[in-house]
């Protein structure tokens, strides 16, 4: 509580020196932390770390955020506090950071590329141009970064598992787990926050301060990555399902 209540003091746009230590976290993944890596898998790696550094700290501090402010200014559209815009500078710069990699070393991945770009247009709107809504992009922060420390884990062992015994059985133990908590918060908590969200919205109550284009365009672009990521979980819950199957017919088959 304490550093929060630093950040909400501090005057300072703290956007560069976020960018600047998500790239010194980015070059350490690449010329330390994975150099024993084969390139790929490096450059894979490298994106997981400055993800760990952004998603539970960004989770807990926007939470934070939220609950620091008067109950009154919980709303969609409420101006932004500088706490918040400090939180929206913080995953700013991440994106920025992630999206820097991408377009340099892994430009062919159109989904993550086209993910971030909607994602910083959505932040930087609320950040530098309406300057209202932060609650709602906050909210969906906690819920987007809340499972982020298993994702991370999970797929830095996805990544390693064909080279290590042990990355193979992390992986394989962390997958059910992070499928439930992952379906629970994309699944079920995201949609039903973003049918609050467009429902106060198109009822024109920010349009005063949140202009209509913008409005809709935040509720075409949760509402398109909320779609995505439940696509995303349905074929890991189909692959699962489907190399048990393959294990128990394998295992009845050998006795």
């Amino acid at each position: 509580m304490e550093l929060l209540a630093s950040l909400a003091a501090e005057e300072r746009w703290l956007f560069p020196a976020f960018l600047v230590m998500y790239a010194a976290i980015y070059c350490v993944g690449q010329l330390f932390v994975f150099r024993r890596w084969a390139p790929r898998q490096r450059l894979d790696g490298s994106s997981c770390l400055i993800s760990l550094f952004h998603g539970t700290p960004a989770a807990l501090a926007a939470a934070g955020a939220i609950l620091a402010l008067p109950a009154g200014f919980r709303s969609f559209a409420a101006p932004n506090a500088r706490l918040q815009d400090h939180v929206l500078d913080y995953s700013i710069a991440y994106f920025t950071m992630d999206l820097l990699h991408y377009l340099a070393f892994l430009p062919g991945d159109v989904l993550f590329i086209a993910h971030h770009l909607a994602t910083l247009f959505v932040f930087l709107t609320c950040r530098y141009m309406v300057r209202h809504g932060a609650y709602a992009l906050l909210v969906l922060l906690v819920l987007a970064e809340v499972t982020s420390l298993l994702q991370n884990v999970w797929t830095l062992a996805g990544i390693w598992r064909d080279q290590s015994p042990a990355a193979a059985r992390v992986y394989g133990a962390l997958s059910p787990p992070f499928y439930v908590l992952y379906t629970l918060v994309r699944g079920v908590a995201g949609p039903l926050f973003l049918v609050k969200m467009t429902v106060f919205y198109l009822s024109g109550q920010a349009v005063d301060v949140i202009p209509w284009w913008v409005r809709i365009s935040w509720i075409v672009v949760v509402g398109t990555a909320i779609a995505v990521s439940n696509l995303w979980i349905w074929n890991l819950w189909k692959e699962l399902f489907r190399e048990r199957n393959q294990a128990t017919a394998k295992a009845k088959k050998d006795t």
